[in-house]
């Protein structure tokens, strides 16, 4: 599997594990360890439809016990199968950066067009690493360049609800972290160097892993 130097991905039914040997700085919308911060593993935790979301702490810490992983961590909870996980490895003008997806599309929805309504489950959760120095607004950046690409992969996709194109699920959740290995890059828009190398990997593990739920229930 293709990867970053000092970053490894372990995909597995009950998990997909990204570990780093040093400190990311990470900026997600993780259940555990949300926010802006430092991580040396992402844990993308598979667990049952009904489990209830406010436990993910526990669960989470459970498992990073049980596995050893290097703390700090950042958690994500998903009921997609996690052992189908897509991931992509992309690299322009010597910057590079992984993408690693698990997709579940039972419940979509259409950003600005779906009622306010309680959590489903369903979800699309993408965890990316920048090998470089990025500026917090860039982090910031690359969370809207990803979202832009998913919800252009899932139109491509036909996946629809309520009559509009979906924009995503209900409980999509997303990490974005870096190395801090090199310059420091201001920008992560999709022409930036930063946001095209997150795009395209986005992108490439996206597709598949949209196609892969499509057609197991074809």
């Amino acid at each position: 599997m293709a990867t970053l130097e000092g970053v490894e991905v372990e995909i597995s039914a009950d998990a997909v594990v990204v570990s780093a040997a040093t400190p990311l700085t990470v900026l997600s919308s993780a259940v555990a360890g949300g926010g802006l911060g430092r991580a040396r593993t992402l844990v993308n935790l598979h667990v049952d439809k009904d489990c209830p979301w406010q436990d993910a702490e526990v669960r989470l810490d459970a498992f990073a016990g049980q596995r050893r992983l290097a703390a700090p961590w950042v958690g994500l909870l998903t009921a997609a199968w996690t052992e189908r996980a897509r991931v992509a490895v992309e690299s322009t003008h010597g910057l590079a950066a992984l993408v690693a997806v698990t997709v579940g599309l039972s419940n979509p929805v259409a950003a600005g067009w779906s009622a306010a309504a309680g959590v489903e489950p369903g979800t699309i959760n993408t965890i990316a690493v920048v090998d470089a120095h990025l500026a917090p607004a860039a982090l910031v950046n690359l969370v809207v360049t990803l979202t832009e690409v998913k919800a252009l992969v899932l139109a491509e996709a036909g996946v629809a609800c309520d009559g509009h194109a979906a924009s995503g699920t209900s409980t999509d959740a997303v990490v974005v972290a870096a190395t801090g290995r090199g310059r420091t890059l201001r920008f992560g828009g999709p022409i930036s160097d930063a946001g095209w190398v997150v795009a395209c990997a986005t992108r490439t593990a996206l597709t598949a892993g949209v196609r892969d739920w499509l057609e197991a229930r074809a």
